[in-house]
Formats: C-alpha cells, sequence, structure tokens
C-alpha cells in the first residue's frame, strides 16, 4: 500500500464519521485558522489506526508527512500524529525531523502537546542522542520548539532526567509566554507525582514566575 493510497483512506474515513455542526466550535475554541471537519478526537484515532494496521513503518511515515503538508482541515493534521504514534514507530529515529517540522509549522499546543509523547518515547529509546536535541531545543528561537524541550518527559515518571528536566527549565525560567510558564508547571506537577520533594527543593531553589510555582505544586498542598 502506497502512501497516497493510505492518505486517502483516511481522508475519506474521516469525513465518513465527520459532524459539520461540530465543527465551527472546535475552531472557535482551538483559535485555528484551519477550518475542522467536525470529527471527535477519540474518532479520529480509532478510524486512522484502523485505516493504518499492518502499515510498514516507511508506508506510515510517508503518510503522515502526505497528511500533514497537504492538510485542508485540522483533523487531517491529528490524524497524521496519530500515524506517528503506532507501535511500529515506537522510539524511531526517524521521527524527530518530522516531529520538529510538525511543531514548527503547527504552531500551537495541541500540536505540541501531542508530539511530546513521542519525544518522551525517543527518551526511552535513545536518551543521550535524544536529551542533547533537546538541550538544544530548549534555548531555539521559536517558542514552541521550547514547549516540546520543557514537557518532553512527561509521564516518564522515574525516568525522568532530572539533569535534562533541569536546563530546560532553566532556559526558560525567565521567559514571559504564557506557554512556557505554564509548560514549566506542568512539567514540574507530574513529576512531583513520583518526586514530591525533588520538585519542592527545586521549585524552592528556583525563581519561577507565579503561574509556574502554583501549578508545580498544585498537588503538593503547599
Amino acid at each position: 500500500m502506497g502512501d497516497r493510497d493510505l492518505s486517502e483512506r483516511i481522508r475519506a474515513a474521516l469525513r465518513a464519521v465527520a459532524d459539520p455542526e461540530r465543527a465551527p466550535g472546535q475552531q472557535a475554541y482551538m483559535r485555528s485558522a484551519m477550518p475542522y471537519l467536525g470529527v471527535r478526537l477519540p474518532d479520529v484515532r480509532r478510524v486512522t489506526g484502523s485505516a493504518a494496521h499492518g502499515a510498514t513503518p516507511d508506508t506510515l511515515l510517508e503518510t503522515a508527512v502526505a497528511l500533514w503538508d497537504a492538510a485542508t482541515h485540522r483533523e487531517e493534521r491529528y490524524a497524521a500524529m496519530v500515524l506517528l504514534a503506532q507501535p511500529a514507530l515506537r522510539g524511531d529515529a526517524r521521527l524527530i525531523p518530522l516531529i520538529e517540522h510538525m511543531v514548527r509549522t503547527g504552531a500551537w499546543w495541541d500540536f505540541t502537546d501531542d508530539l511530546a509523547h513521542r519525544m518522551a518515547e525517543l527518551l526511552d529509546a535513545d536518551p543521550d542522542r535524544t536529551a542533547a536535541l533537546l538541550r538544544g531545543w530548549a534555548i531555539d528561537p521559536d517558542h514552541w520548539i521550547r514547549r516540546i524541550a520543557i514537557i518532553a518527559q512527561l509521564g516518564r515518571r522515574e525516568r525522568v532526567d532530572h539533569a535534562l528536566l533541569t536546563t530546560a527549565i532553566e532556559a526558560n525560567a525567565g521567559e514571559s509566554d504564557f506557554f512556557l510558564r505554564k509548560a514549566i508547571g506542568w512539567a514540574l506537577r507530574d513529576h512531583a507525582r513520583v518526586a514530591p520533594d525533588w520538585v519542592r527543593t527545586f521549585v524552592a531553589t528556583h525563581d519561577l514566575s507565579p503561574l509556574s510555582r502554583r501549578e508545580a505544586l498544585r498537588h503538593l498542598g503547599d
């Protein structure tokens, strides 16, 4: 199956489950210049995963690029990200340039936050190389690239690289951007589930914005 065949099947499947009445509300909520078809995210995942079942890693990658770059509706870009999440591509280093392309061209939190999970998988597969990449991303001029560097370890629990998390946060703690401040708090709050004392000490010893501090300590009773 070529990437064109799969991309056409996915586009058709999305339109088959679309509810046009939902589309304007979705677009307004996301403040998106790109329109929506009116497909719920669980349905995007379901129909995309079904269509992609058995596809080779090469086909998944090629189709993801095709869907993303030719997208006319936002759900097609969501579908492209679903393809990157397929088990056959988990931890595949070939995802890196595509993730970067999606973050830079998507330039919004829904794309960046979903793709952060792929970076966590890449950290598990190749921690040294991926950590070095994320240290560079933490000081990138693009604040969405910085955001993914900060939240790339969400869900890693005991596997969190403290040095990497510290580097990413310290590089951005002085930024006024809401999405960076929120990301810092989110990353710390998530890690507080398994390392509450480490997070308390980090917050106490770093000059964080009130937003970052509040988010970091939300579930710690501080």
